[in-house]
């Protein structure tokens, strides 16, 4: 018997060390980190051909690049229904943001490339005379699911799933998509048995984390008929703690060097019917994940009057962390004016600006969450998120549901 108590010990002791070692293992290292490329609301015109000759390879690529923006500007004005006409070469270089290769071919005199254009929104849309405003829904927490071998994974390890939604450019999508990296902790919060979890209070938790109001969900399955050639991918579009499905396709491309694009073509695909169940009502917020916060009784002014009166009542200063979009300066100084001007706040001001992105900014204020949440939303905003962080942005008008019922398909 004396000499069971060290062993036990001993093993509870190396128990303990490998769990411990596997859970970091779980989160170190690795190649899995994916960012996002591009998440600006720019005009994007893809798969813009051109063939051009020059006196060398150099200038032949120039030469095709302008003859890019030239034939994308022509498209994207036909496209927003301003007649297709054409600008010179120094107001295009002043309204294109980027050139997007997607496939190029470099000779001595001579370039051959399919080539995407990226138009700087708010520029292009005072030209074509369209708004530059864009109406976006609520943001959603992608979770890209890829099952290949019988084998789920999600941010486990680098996937070529989470490279194409890395990929994707959401400018012209109406749905405000949250595209976490795979780094951190990523891979111990969101992975496969999350996504078949239903119960809301854990989902509210963690979507709270990546200043989300709901979780999508899209997979794909892929099937291999034999090394190198041909790969079938089966699609998915699920959303929602309940990992509900709208729609269910299948692409197939002839050689495994496709597969990239095929799974971008299946993120757009999938980017449709999201964005098509948005506007039929089916991707309205989950009350369980968004629960009613109770209202004062009392109007904000009697609180605040009732507060000057009782200096004893008088609430200790607040500080707020506050995420807003910021496209353009124009945008980062309407939302710290417009957080100056809720009573109780003594200060606003950007700590992280990320123009063309979400910034960040902290506030103190002299209440509760709950108060300067409820006159933000009386002032217009939406406001997502619980505690001392949060999401404001203007309130868009969510679209009636459609008059049928049952799921989508």
């Amino acid at each position: 018997m004396r000499h069971r108590l060290p062993i036990a010990l001993v093993l509870t002791a190396l128990a303990a060390a490998l769990g411990t070692r596997g859970v970091l293992a779980q989160i170190e290292g690795g190649d899995r980190g994916v960012a996002a490329v591009d998440s600006s609301n720019d005009f994007e015109v893809a798969g813009v051909r051109v063939d051009v000759s020059g006196p060398d390879a150099e200038a032949a690529r120039l030469a095709g690049w302008r003859e890019a923006q030239r034939k994308a500007y022509v498209l994207l004005s036909q496209r927003m229904g301003a007649g297709g006409g054409s600008l010179p070469d120094g107001t295009l270089d002043s309204i294109v943001s980027s050139i997007v290769v997607e496939n190029e071919q470099i000779g001595p005199s001579r370039y051959v490339a399919r080539l995407g254009v990226l138009f700087d929104r708010a520029r292009t849309a005072g030209l074509l005379g369209v708004s530059g405003a864009v109406a976006r829904s609520s943001p959603f927490l992608v979770v890209p699911v890829q099952w290949s071998t019988g084998v789920g994974t999600v941010f486990e390890q680098r996937t070529v799933w989470q490279e194409a939604w890395a990929r994707f450019r959401t400018g012209s999508s109406a749905i405000d998509y949250v595209r976490p990296t795979g780094t951190g902790p990523d891979s111990l919060l969101l992975n496969v048995g999350q996504t078949e979890r239903p119960d809301r209070g854990w989902w509210r938790a963690l979507i709270d984390q990546y200043g989300a109001s709901d979780v999508l969900m899209p997979s794909v399955r892929l099937y291999r008929q034999w090394p190198g050639g041909p790969v079938v991918g089966v699609f998915e579009a699920r959303y929602g703690p309940d990992h509900r499905m709208l729609q269910r396709f299948t692409l197939r491309v002839g050689t495994s060097a496709g597969v990239p694009a095929l799974l971008d073509a299946g993120v757009r695909r999938l980017d449709d019917v999201y964005q098509r169940a948005l506007r039929e009502g089916y991707l309205g917020l989950d009350p369980g994940l968004n629960p009613i916060m109770p209202v004062s009784e009392k109007p904000l002014e009697e609180v605040a009057d009732l507060l000057a009166t009782d200096p004893a009542l008088t609430p200790v200063a607040l500080t707020l962390t506050v995420q807003y979009d910021s496209p353009d300066v124009g945008a980062v100084t309407g939302a710290e004016t417009a957080l100056r001007g809720v009573p109780g706040v003594t200060s606003a001001a950007t700590t992280s600006l990320a123009l063309g992105g979400v910034s960040s900014m902290n506030v103190s204020y002299a209440g509760t969450a709950e108060a300067i949440r409820a006159a933000l939303e009386a002032r217009g905003w939406q406001v997502i998120g619980n505690g001392a962080t949060f999401r404001i942005r203007r309130a868009a008008p969510m679209p009636s549901p459609s008059p049928r019922t049952g799921a989508a398909t």
